[in-house]
C-alpha cells in the first residue's frame, strides 16, 4: 500500500470524514468509538515500527452488516436484526484482525442483501458518493460507497450474483467475487448457500488482491471451503499475453459496450492480447436460473428467524423485496411445486457451469460489461424486472462457480463504468493480472 501516513493519522482522518459526510450519504450503521480506534491503530503503528506488524496493518475496513464482528450489529441491515449485537468473528474478520486490519464500523446495504440498487435497507438508501443522487448499486451498497467516499480503505462485501462487483462498478471502485469456496462463509449471513461468496472491495487492484489473499483458505467451520496456493502479487500488472474472449451478448446501451470495446481494444494492441468472440449458450437463462434458487434457499434459511432467538419474526418486520423472496420460495417449496422449479434450476446451473469449463480451454479471460444498464436515480420507478436485469452479466459467474472482477474503466454521462474480467475457477492470479493492466492503461490515458 505504501503507508505515507501513520494508522493513528489515517483513522482521524477517516473519523472526520464519515462524520462530515455519512448524514448526507448514508453509508455507515454503525461506527466503532473513537478512542477504541485511535488505542487499537497506536498498536498497530508501534507494530509497524517494531517490524512486527501483518500483512493488513495500516488497512481501515468497513464491513457489510451481514458479516458477524463481535461487538457490533450484524443487522443484515434490517428492523429484524437491527438489535442483534454479534457474539462472535467470522472466519474473514479473524484473519483480518489476525493480519493488523482495523474494523471501523459496519456498512449500509440492502436489506438481508435483497437488492441491486442500495435502496432497500430499513434505514433508509445509501447515496452513490460519484453522484448523490443515483443509486450506488447493491447489494453491497454501501460497501462500495464507502471506499469511493475515502471513508475507509478497503471493504468486505457479500456476492450472490453480482452484488460486489455491482455497486463496484456504478461506484468506480475494484470489486470482486472469488471462486467459490475459496473464502470461507462461516460468520456470514448468506442470501443463498449455493452461490454466495465473501469478498473486497478497494480503490486499486493490488489492494483487493492483497485481502483477498488473506481472507482465502480453508476452514474447519465451513465444510465447502478449500486450501488455495498463494498470490503472486508482484506479478499484478506485467504484460502477459492473454487470450480474451469478449461475451457474445448485446445490451440495450450501446454507449456502455462501446466503451469497454474501446479499452479493450487499446489493451488488446498495448499488451498483445488475442481477443475474440465468445458464445456461451445459456448464458441468457441466468436470471431465470438464479432467482428460483435464490428464493429457496432464501427462504429455507430465513426460517430460524421466527422471532425466538434472533430478533423479530422476519415476516412481520421485514421491508417488501424482502417478503417478496420469502413469498415466492415458500411458493416454490410448496408440496405441488416439490422439485420442479429448483431442481430444474439447477440442471441449467449445471450447464452453464459446463459451457464456461469448456470456454476457458480456448480463453484465459472473459470480458464483458459490469453492469448493462447505468445507475438510475434514488427512488425513480423501475419495474422488478428492470431492476433484476441490472445482474444479467454478473450472475453467471455465481452459478458457475468462477472468480470475476470489475475494474472502473470510465464513464458515460458522468456515471462510473466498470470492466469484468471473469477467470475460470482458482484462476484469481490471471484474474488479477489482467485486472491490474486494465487499471494501468486507465491510468496513463488519465495522466496523458
Amino acid at each position: 500500500m505504501g503507508i505515507n501516513i501513520t494508522t493513528t493519522e489515517k483513522v482521524k482522518k477517516y473519523l472526520k470524514e464519515i462524520e462530515k459526510k455519512n448524514k448526507e450519504l448514508n453509508i455507515f450503521l454503525e461506527v466503532r468509538s473513537e478512542k477504541e480506534l485511535l488505542e487499537e491503530a497506536r498498536r498497530v503503528d508501534d507494530k509497524i515500527k517494531s517490524g512486527r506488524s501483518g500483512r493488513l496493518a495500516g488497512y481501515v475496513f468497513g464491513i457489510k452488516p451481514n458479516i458477524n464482528v463481535v461487538g457490533l450489529h450484524a443487522s443484515c441491515s434490517s428492523k429484524v436484526l437491527e438489535d442483534y449485537l454479534s457474539t462472535y468473528d467470522a472466519t474473514v474478520i479473524k484473519k483480518i484482525k489476525d493480519e493488523d486490519g482495523i474494523i471501523i464500523g459496519m456498512v449500509n446495504s440492502d436489506e438481508f442483501a435483497c437488492g441491486s440498487s442500495g435502496e432497500t435497507s430499513a434505514f433508509g438508501p445509501v447515496k452513490n458518493p460519484i453522484n448523490p443522487k443515483l443509486i450506488p448499486g447493491g447489494s453491497s451498497s454501501g460497501s462500495a460507497a464507502s471506499v469511493a467516499a475515502r471513508f475507509c480503505d478497503v471493504a468486505l462485501g457479500s456476492d450472490t450474483g453480482g452484488s460486489i462487483r455491482n455497486p463496484a462498478s456504478h461506484c468506480g471502485v475494484v470489486g470482486v467475487k472469488p471462486t467459490y469456496g475459496t473464502v470461507s462463509r462461516y460468520g456470514l449471513i448468506d442470501l443463498s448457500m449455493s452461490l454466495d461468496q465473501i469478498g473486497p472491495l478497494a480503490r486499486n487492484v493490488a489492494d483487493a488482491a492483497l485481502v483477498l489473499d488473506v481472507i482465502r483458505g480453508k476452514d474447519e467451520n465451513d465444510s465447502i471451503s478449500v486450501d488455495v496456493q498463494k498470490l503472486n502479487l508482484n506479478e499484478l500488472g506485467k504484460k502477459k499475453n492473454f487470450r480474451v474472449g469478449v461475451l457474445d451478448l448485446e445490451i440495450k446501451d450501446k454507449r456502455i459496450q462501446k466503451l469497454i470495446a474501446d479499452k479493450l481494444d487499446e489493451a488488446g494492441k498495448k499488451y498483445n492480447w488475442k481477443i475474440k468472440k465468445v458464445s456461451i449458450q445459456n448464458v441468457e437463462l441466468a436470471i431465470e436460473t438464479y432467482y428460483p434458487l435464490v428464493y429457496t434457499e432464501f427462504f429455507s434459511a430465513t426460517r430460524k428467524f421466527d422471532g425466538r432467538r434472533y430478533g423479530k419474526k422476519i415476516e412481520e418486520a421485514c421491508g417488501p423485496e424482502v417478503l417478496r423472496r420469502i413469498i415466492g420460495g415458500a411458493e416454490i417449496t410448496k408440496a405441488e411445486h416439490e422439485g420442479r422449479n429448483y431442481h430444474l434450476a439447477l440442471r441449467v446451473k449445471k450447464l452453464i457451469e459446463e459451457e464456461y469449463e469448456s470456454a476457458f480451454k480456448d480463453f484465459d479471460l472473459i470480458v464483458s460489461p459490469t453492469v448493462p444498464r447505468l445507475a438510475h436515480k434514488i427512488g425513480e420507478e423501475i419495474t422488478v424486472e428492470e431492476m433484476y436485469s441490472y445482474d444479467a452479466l454478473t450472475i453467471p459467474s455465481n452459478l458457475a462457480g468462477n472468480c470475476a472482477i470489475s475494474v472502473p474503466v470510465g464513464f458515460v454521462d458522468g456515471v462510473p463504468v466498470g470492466m469484468q474480467i471473469m477467470a475460470d475457477k482458482f484462476n484469481e492470479q490471471k484474474m488479477f493480472e489482467a485486472g491490474a493492466m486494465i487499471e494501468k492503461l486507465i491510468s496513463e490515458e488519465g495522466r496523458g
